[in-house]
């Protein structure tokens, strides 16, 4: 059996949530087990419908809706730390070929659980399966732990000119 590598998808430019999901799709259609944790994320958005047409995908998401617009409570951080237990559970049992954790770096942003915490996890996963995990601003030791970094830089984006998400495209 293959090793297992744990990437990370950050900065600024749009495109880390899309391409995990690419991977996830790739993933899939070579019958491999994929499982994606959202955190942060609550909305249905265009790629959660994936697990309608693949059986092998599943999306769990832990998130209670936009922190841009009110506090973080408590249950906001109850529900990140059910979801990263859940993903503890995931990467270790060896059931998953993938592991998704979208959105993972901005859940440590709003210190919705501790890095350390992340880290110890990801310390336990089946010598198999893949990680990647995904959001701005990642912390220097998740990019030291990870084996693969990719970082996205917006150079230019038609939001600034006043466009709004647009289903397929954006959301």
């Amino acid at each position: 059996m293959e090793k297992g590598f744990i990437q990370l998808y950050t900065g600024n430019g749009k495109g880390k949530t899309s391409a995990a999901f690419g991977m996830a799709l790739r993933a899939a259609m070579a019958d491999k087990r994929v499982y994606i944790a959202q955190f942060v994320k609550s909305m249905k958005y265009s790629e959660t419908r994936i697990e309608e047409f693949l059986a092998n995908i599943t999306i769990r998401q832990f998130g209670r809706g936009c922190y841009l617009l009110r506090d973080v409570e408590e249950a906001d951080k109850e529900a990140a730390r059910a979801g990263l237990e859940e993903v503890r559970l995931a990467l270790s049992s060896g059931d998953w070929d993938l592991v998704i954790l979208d959105e993972v770096t901005i859940a440590l942003s709003f210190d919705l659980f501790p890095l350390e915490e992340l880290l110890a996890i990801l310390e336990e996963k089946a010598g198999h399966t893949e990680v990647i995990m995904t959001g701005r601003s990642a912390p220097e030791e998740l990019i030291e732990r990870a084996d693969l970094v990719t970082e996205m830089l917006e150079v230019k984006h038609y939001y600034t000119q006043g466009v709004l998400s647009r289903p397929g495209f954006d959301c």
